[in-house]
């Protein structure tokens, strides 16, 4: 086996890897947020059963989100739109997320801290994605 081969497995595997690691960071949330929501309500300022159904709705929303993350992990190089797409969808949490915390005032401290999670989980996770993209963009597409 050539360098070159060597070294554009070694990348896919890394770059699937990262992009592995997303997707387990996002079924997480939406496992504990779908089976366990009264665990997060005060976290997010809500309560009852209306609460409940907005974790779980959450957790609708991040099972959905992984559908370009699981088809970017399933050949990162071959499905680069869907790598660009959860590219842009984690550039547009974490900016959303952003946006949202500096709209609170300075009360809210437990609605702060679940916010600033999201930030740094939206964060670490876009920099994930764009080393697979670097890492699978480095080399020819034969």
């Amino acid at each position: 086996m050539s360098k070159q081969i060597k070294s554009k497995n070694w990348r896919m595997g890394i770059a699937r890897f990262l992009i592995a690691a997303v997707i387990g960071w996002n079924l997480q949330v939406a496992y504990v947020f779908l089976l366990f929501p009264e665990r997060f309500l005060s976290g997010f300022e809500l309560s009852g059963l209306p609460g409940e159904a907005a974790m779980r709705g959450m957790a609708v929303l991040f099972m959905m989100w992984n559908v370009p993350y699981l088809v970017a992990f399933w050949n990162p190089r071959k499905y680069r739109v869907s790598l660009i797409e959860a590219i842009a969808m984690q550039s547009i949490g974490l900016i959303g997320e952003s946006f949202i915390l500096s709209t609170l005032g300075t009360g809210h401290a437990l609605l702060r801290t679940s916010i600033i999670r999201f930030i740094i989980f939206d964060g670490a996770g876009l920099i994930f994605l764009i080393g697979a993209f670097l890492l699978t963009n480095n080399y020819s597409r034969k």
